[in-house]
């Protein structure tokens, strides 16, 4: 027999067993003492399971993963068959609300965790979030996009030599996967010194909603809750057409010179040595510069910028894969 659930408590309020309910996580307020309120989605079913989080728009200005988040809510598939799942599709309102990447404090939240009490304002909400919510989870995806201008291939970002976010990853099947360090200050670092084994996902770029990178999401995240038996009875789960390319080094193509970006090259695609990726040219008709790639390798992210600066990193290219 399954165990019936406890109930459990999200800032200050009771949630029981087979309960949907929308709260809201205060912490500041607008200039204008406009109370700021940012919605944390429950989904608890009757039977006993694990806790799931899917988080976005911890940089305000990515808003392909809040897509995501909105269209796994849409969808009803944060629903689940067991266990509980929680939702906070934008964790930095500020941001959104400004279409920037930090907080009004100028502060990068993924850079201040664990946060303080009595810190800063991106601190604060780091606080609170590591405080109230993630002593409930067991696992957590966590959405994010490729900032200024770079397009990101839908790729999952794991530690090496990790075997259970290895094994996640496989259930997940992005099309890519990249082995990296977790950053200090990072909302990575800090879940898993907690316990709490994350998945960070990043596809798309910021300031944009791309229809492809939101599929891979969602088709991801039900196989990552079918996995665990949660998935909504009434959805259905599809294997990926292909395995995930998994990147153990990879390094960026910068450019060698300022001037008008003109890029051959998909997002996604592999390259061999020596393949003209884009050319740089002036404004005026007299300069055109190719560049080449500096090895063979998967082109995991693009500078989609129409003009860029000599040394502006243009292409991120892997250079060692996974046997």
């Amino acid at each position: 027999m399954p165990k019936t659930p406890k109930e459990i408590t999200i800032l200050g309020e009771t949630i029981l067993p087979g309960e949907s309910r929308t709260l809201n996580m205060e912490i500041a307020k607008l200039h204008t003492m406009t109370k700021l309120k940012i919605p944390v989605i429950v989904e608890r079913s009757l039977v006993d399971g694990p806790v799931i989080l899917f988080s976005a728009g911890l940089h305000g200005d990515e808003i392909n993963g809040v897509e995501i988040v909105r269209q796994i809510i849409t969808q009803k598939i944060n629903k689940p068959k067991i266990g509980t799942i929680i939702c906070i599709p934008v964790i930095n309102v500020f941001g959104f609300l400004n279409k920037t990447r930090e907080f009004p404090d100028g502060r990068d939240m993924n850079r201040v965790f664990p946060g303080s009490k009595n810190g800063s304002l991106a601190s604060r909400f780091a606080y609170y979030l590591l405080h109230e919510i993630i002593p409930l989870v067991d696992y957590c995806i966590d959405f994010h996009a490729g900032g200024a201008d770079r397009f990101n291939a839908p790729q999952i970002r794991i530690v090496p030599h990790n075997h259970d976010l290895k094994k996640l990853a496989d259930v997940f099947q992005a099309p890519f996967g990249l082995y990296s360090k977790n950053i200090s200050g990072s909302f990575r670092n800090s879940c898993d010194k907690l316990g709490v084994k994350m998945l960070l996902f990043e596809g798309g770029k910021s300031m944009d909603i791309n229809a492809d990178v939101t599929q891979e999401g969602i088709e991801g995240t039900k196989r990552f809750l079918a996995h665990f038996g949660m998935l909504n009875p009434k959805k259905t789960v599809q294997k990926a057409e292909i395995n995930t390319i998994y990147i153990e080094k990879s390094n960026w193509v910068r450019a060698n010179r300022s001037g008008m970006f003109h890029s051959v090259t998909k997002v996604g695609s592999f390259v061999e040595k020596g393949t003209v990726l884009a050319k740089i040219s002036d404004p005026y008709g007299a300069v055109e510069v190719k560049v080449k790639a500096p090895n063979s390798g998967y082109i995991i992210n693009a500078n989609e910028a129409p003009i860029v600066y000599q040394g502006d990193a243009i292409f991120h290219i892997s250079t060692a894969l996974e046997d």
